[in-house]
Protein backbone atom coordinates (compact mmCIF):
# COMPACT_ATOMS: atom_id res chain seq x y z
CA UNK A 1 0.00 0.00 0.00
CA UNK A 2 1.30 3.45 -1.20
CA UNK A 3 1.20 6.13 1.13
CA UNK A 4 -1.73 8.33 -0.95
CA UNK A 5 -3.92 5.04 -0.37
CA UNK A 6 -3.23 4.76 3.47
CA UNK A 7 -3.83 8.25 3.81
CA UNK A 8 -6.97 7.90 2.17
CA UNK A 9 -8.05 5.30 4.48
CA UNK A 10 -7.04 6.87 7.92
CA UNK A 11 -9.19 10.04 6.46
CA UNK A 12 -12.24 8.21 5.40
CA UNK A 13 -11.71 6.44 9.23
CA UNK A 14 -11.33 9.16 11.21
CA UNK A 15 -14.41 11.55 9.46
CA UNK A 16 -16.59 7.86 10.04
CA UNK A 17 -17.15 8.11 13.95
CA UNK A 18 -18.20 12.01 14.32
CA UNK A 19 -20.32 11.49 11.34
CA UNK A 20 -22.22 8.69 13.24
CA UNK A 21 -22.14 10.67 16.25
CA UNK A 22 -23.78 13.98 14.55
CA UNK A 23 -26.26 11.51 13.22
CA UNK A 24 -27.14 10.59 16.18
CA UNK A 25 -27.28 14.06 18.02
CA UNK A 26 -29.48 15.34 15.07
CA UNK A 27 -31.73 12.43 15.85
CA UNK A 28 -31.63 13.32 19.21
CA UNK A 29 -32.07 17.29 18.33
CA UNK A 30 -35.14 15.95 15.43
CA UNK A 31 -36.91 14.33 19.06
CA UNK A 32 -36.20 17.25 21.20
CA UNK A 33 -37.53 19.66 18.82
CA UNK A 34 -40.94 17.89 18.51
CA UNK A 35 -41.45 17.20 22.36
CA UNK A 36 -39.88 20.55 23.92
CA UNK A 37 -39.20 23.76 23.24
CA UNK A 38 -35.19 23.02 22.14
CA UNK A 39 -34.43 23.48 18.62
CA UNK A 40 -30.96 22.46 17.55
CA UNK A 41 -32.19 20.82 14.59
CA UNK A 42 -30.82 23.89 12.08
CA UNK A 43 -26.90 23.83 13.88
CA UNK A 44 -26.76 20.14 14.13
CA UNK A 45 -28.20 19.55 10.85
CA UNK A 46 -25.20 21.80 9.22
CA UNK A 47 -22.72 20.23 11.22
CA UNK A 48 -24.09 16.97 10.14
CA UNK A 49 -24.19 18.03 6.53
CA UNK A 50 -20.72 19.02 6.23
CA UNK A 51 -19.11 15.70 8.13
CA UNK A 52 -21.51 13.86 5.82
CA UNK A 53 -20.18 15.64 2.56
CA UNK A 54 -16.94 14.88 3.83
CA UNK A 55 -17.63 11.32 4.01
CA UNK A 56 -18.61 11.32 0.92
CA UNK A 57 -15.21 12.66 -0.46
CA UNK A 58 -13.02 10.61 1.05
CA UNK A 59 -15.27 7.49 0.69
CA UNK A 60 -15.25 8.34 -3.22
CA UNK A 61 -11.14 9.13 -2.61
CA UNK A 62 -10.24 5.68 -1.17
CA UNK A 63 -12.59 3.67 -3.22
CA UNK A 64 -10.71 5.13 -6.36
CA UNK A 65 -7.06 4.26 -4.57
CA UNK A 66 -7.90 1.12 -2.79
CA UNK A 67 -9.56 -0.58 -6.01
CA UNK A 68 -12.35 -1.89 -3.15
CA UNK A 69 -15.23 -4.24 -5.23
CA UNK A 70 -18.30 -2.58 -5.64
CA UNK A 71 -19.78 -4.62 -3.32
CA UNK A 72 -17.04 -3.73 -0.22
CA UNK A 73 -17.67 0.31 -1.56
CA UNK A 74 -21.55 0.21 -1.71
CA UNK A 75 -21.34 -1.75 2.27
CA UNK A 76 -18.47 1.47 3.47
CA UNK A 77 -21.85 3.95 1.60
CA UNK A 78 -24.41 1.91 3.29
CA UNK A 79 -22.51 2.34 6.40
CA UNK A 80 -22.57 6.03 6.30
CA UNK A 81 -26.18 6.39 5.97
CA UNK A 82 -26.91 4.05 9.08
CA UNK A 83 -26.95 5.68 12.80
CA UNK A 84 -24.63 3.87 13.70
CA UNK A 85 -22.55 2.77 10.73
CA UNK A 86 -20.02 5.09 11.23
CA UNK A 87 -18.89 3.14 14.47
CA UNK A 88 -18.71 0.29 12.34
CA UNK A 89 -16.84 1.56 9.39
CA UNK A 90 -14.35 3.22 11.18
CA UNK A 91 -13.37 -0.49 13.11
CA UNK A 92 -13.14 -2.03 9.47
CA UNK A 93 -11.27 0.75 8.06
CA UNK A 94 -8.74 0.20 11.04
CA UNK A 95 -8.53 -3.37 10.59
CA UNK A 96 -7.77 -2.89 6.78
CA UNK A 97 -5.50 -0.51 7.19
CA UNK A 98 -4.03 -2.88 9.38
CA UNK A 99 -3.51 -5.83 7.78
CA UNK A 100 -2.49 -3.97 4.91
CA UNK A 101 0.39 -1.75 6.74
CA UNK A 102 1.57 -5.60 8.14
CA UNK A 103 1.51 -6.84 4.25
CA UNK A 104 2.93 -3.90 3.06
CA UNK A 105 6.09 -4.74 5.70
CA UNK A 106 6.15 -8.39 5.13
CA UNK A 107 6.34 -7.54 1.28
CA UNK A 108 9.45 -5.18 2.34
CA UNK A 109 11.56 -8.04 4.27
CA UNK A 110 11.14 -10.29 1.41
CA UNK A 111 8.34 -12.34 3.19
CA UNK A 112 5.97 -12.78 1.09
CA UNK A 113 6.49 -12.82 -2.61
CA UNK A 114 3.53 -10.36 -3.95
Amino acid sequence: MDLKTASALRRLRLVSAPEAVSFLVLLLCSVLKRTTDFNAVPVMGAIHGVLFVLYVLFWLDAWNRTKWSFGTAALYFVLSVLPTGGFFAERKLRRESENAVIAARAREEGIVNA
